[in-house]
């Protein structure tokens, strides 16, 4: 038998919590909306605007700033998602994707700045 002692367990609270917003963030749910649903504090996370990047109307991939500043990687990042494209092309459609991709690069490169400049700020 050991000696009486505390130790912190992890507890589910379902009530509101009210945390500091980034000015970057798309914003959340109103908690008095359908969309809104309890979730554990590390859970928690911020989201930016979604930047899509598309090809002859079919999603190649979505960037947007993230952040869960509870969890154990609290850093700002930006999340890519890959679509489900995929294609045979000709020369000529090889010619326009790589058009495209390259001006997808260079919005990439962009959203890469605004990221350096918010971490910058943060003085992260």
């Amino acid at each position: 038998m050991t000696e009486p002692r505390t130790v912190v367990v992890p507890l589910l609270v379902v009530q509101p919590l009210e945390i500091t917003e980034p000015a970057w963030c798309a914003g959340h749910p109103a908690v008095d909306s359908d969309d809104a649903h309890a979730q554990f504090r590390t859970d928690i996370d911020h989201t930016g605007p979604e930047h899509h990047f598309d090809f002859r109307g079919e999603r190649l991939w979505t960037a947007m700033l993230t952040q869960a500043p509870h969890s154990s990687d609290p850093h700002l990042r930006v999340f890519v998602e890959q679509g489900d494209y995929a294609r045979s092309l000709d020369p000529v459609g090889l010619y326009d994707l790589a058009a495209t991709l390259d001006a997808h690069a260079d919005r990439l490169r962009e959203i890469a700045d605004q990221l350096a400049t918010i971490l910058d700020e943060e003085g992260q």
